[in-house]
């Protein structure tokens, strides 16, 4: 029943915010220790994809209690708001990466860091996964754009990951902030894709 989908989209929105407040808590703490900027940007980005996980809950709660048109006014609503927190995400991931360029600045090495990553990557493409289906039988733009989020978080794991690791086996500190432009490159199209499709 499509009604058992909404609620798994609620569950799934929940679970979101959850896991994202958690990796921020712990990412900035561990990054704080072991001063490693690199995991505080880290959970920086975990703060900004539970904003989008948010606008979902607040999306979803309303089914049921609000006439169709009222809530495809919303879901066009929360479509926007998603696209926005792609471009906040996609700036700040840019100004991250340009600076650790230009200042040199070498993320440290942290166990921590390596299984909170580690976790994500585990994580992230399952929640891609099961809010892309949910958000396709729901017709829902905002939920498959949020889905989206998930995916960038996977590649900010990836990226987080292949930093720690590269500069602590090879001393190539550059491998953070480059794999941080390429995913600026996705976050911005997938904000100007997720607002056109809006438009149409």
């Amino acid at each position: 029943m499509k009604t058992d989908y909404y609620k798994k989209a609620l569950w799934l929105s929940f679970f979101t915010v959850l896991y994202n407040i958690v990796e921020c808590i712990v990412s900035i703490l561990a990054g704080v220790l072991a001063g490693s900027i690199a995991l505080v940007g880290f959970g920086s980005d975990s703060f900004v994809e539970s904003l989008s996980g948010s606008i979902m809950i607040w999306r979803f709660r309303k089914h049921g209690k609000i006439s169709e048109e009222e809530e495809e006014k919303i879901e066009r609503r929360a479509t926007k708001l998603v696209a926005i927190t792609f471009f906040i995400l996609g700036f700040y991931i840019l100004y991250e990466s340009v600076k650790k360029l230009y200042f040199q600045e070498k993320p440290e090495t942290s166990i921590i860091g390596i299984l909170i990553a580690i976790a994500s990557i585990i994580i992230m493409p399952l929640l891609f996964y099961m809010k892309y289906k949910v958000g396709k039988k729901l017709q829902s733009r905002s939920l498959v754009a949020d889905s989206k989020q998930a995916l960038a978080c996977l590649f900010m794991s990836i990226s987080l990951l292949i930093g720690l690791l590269m500069n602590y086996l090879y001393g190539f500190w550059q491998a953070d902030p480059i794999v941080g432009l390429i995913i600026t490159a996705f976050l911005f199209k997938e904000g100007y894709e997720t607002i056109k499709e809006e438009e149409l």
